[in-house]
């Protein structure tokens, strides 16, 4: 299986970290044996059609910032949608940075992917926040498979477990964290009593919150993930400008105190029931979507088996790039199993 890799940052090199790790256990336990053709970056690019050297690679992006400086392969300033289109290759992933304005460069390379005959592994929640509709549209026209778990939940599998775990039952509803920033900023708040400010400065310091924070604590991180969940697992259509978003900004201590002592909690929850929202609501301490620190919870509600929630880290370059594994081995199971039909 020949991959082309755009973005090269955490998850990126957490990826081939895990290609490298699990080399073996992979082609023994599923016949797994991919060769990354391609990396991208935002200064280049590096190419190798017989499969590009892994852990020389990881050190010329340490070592000089770029693949693009690799003295064998790389090839400076050159564009991912280039690569591409003239690269061989079956699968594109695509693990730029996420742009909600207008999704790009991922939506671009996405697209190229597609109009290619390559599959896509994506972990950049805008091309699918602002168009989701249109992409799987584009990818069912060009008999291709768009998969995106590391999208929602990093490493926890959110999407799987509705989409399988759930399959035959319609779930009608949607309720959950589902952004770990904010989470641990409310966290900080009721049970350290500190203000916004210094909380926010805690989860920067650990390396939560970026320094531009504003997707997560204006709630369009959880939005864009409610795109995708209401999309995928409930058949709506819907992209993110219909959904009301109230990020935790105004959320005050005196808040937090008042709901604490009628024994509940205010957490930015995300929900799919009616018009798809996100918004800091007071919930339960005992609901089981009342998580403390970075974790994620998701509550389906579904017409037969009722509530069922599923807990776990949203984040980290690891847990998503376990997610991208997930979503490689799926590909791989369907083209198999489309080859024996």
């Amino acid at each position: 299986m020949r991959i082309i890799l755009n973005g090269y940052g955490v998850v990126g090199q957490s990826l081939t970290d895990i290609f490298l790790n699990r080399k073996s256990e992979n082609l023994k336990k599923y016949g797994f044996n991919p060769k990354v053709v391609a990396i991208t970056d935002r200064g280049g690019a590096a190419i190798n059609k017989k499969g590009l050297d892994l852990e020389r690679i990881k050190k010329v992006k340490r070592k000089k910032g770029t693949v693009a400086a690799d003295d064998n392969f790389g090839q400076p300033h050159v564009s991912a949608q280039s690569i591409i289109y003239s690269t061989e290759a079956e699968i594109m992933i695509e693990a730029t940075s996420t742009n909600i304005i207008n999704a790009e460069p991922g939506l671009s390379n996405i697209k190229a992917a597609f109009n290619s005959g390559k599959h896509v592994v994506t972990t950049n929640k805008g091309p699918l926040a602002l168009a989701f509709p249109t992409l799987t549209e584009l990818a069912d026209y060009n008999k291709v498979l768009l998969r995106f778990s590391g999208t929602v939940g990093g490493g926890t599998p959110i999407l799987e477990f509705a989409k399988k775990c759930l399959a035959g039952d319609k779930i009608n509803e949607m309720h959950g964290i589902l952004n770990g920033t904010t989470n641990y900023i409310l966290t900080e708040m009721a049970e350290e009593k500190v203000t916004f400010e210094k909380a926010l400065k805690s989860a920067q310091k650990l390396g939560y919150a970026e320094t531009d924070p504003s997707m997560d604590i204006n709630g369009l991180d959880a939005a864009t993930k409610v795109v995708i969940i209401g999309n995928w697992i409930m058949n709506k259509k819907f992209t993110l400008k219909d959904v009301n978003i109230r990020g935790i900004r105004d959320v005050t201590l005196e808040e937090l105190e008042v709901a604490s002592k009628n024994g509940k909690r205010i957490k930015l929850i995300a929900s799919i029931d009616g018009k798809p929202s996100v918004a800091p609501k007071e919930i339960q301490r005992n609901d089981p979507l009342c998580v403390s620190g970075v974790l994620n919870a998701v509550t389906f509600v579904s017409e037969y088996a009722g509530k069922q929630t599923i807990i776990g880290r949203g984040a980290g370059g690891i847990e998503t790039a376990s997610a991208i594994l997930r979503d490689l081995l799926d590909i791989k199971y369907n083209l198999a199993n489309k080859m024996l039909m």
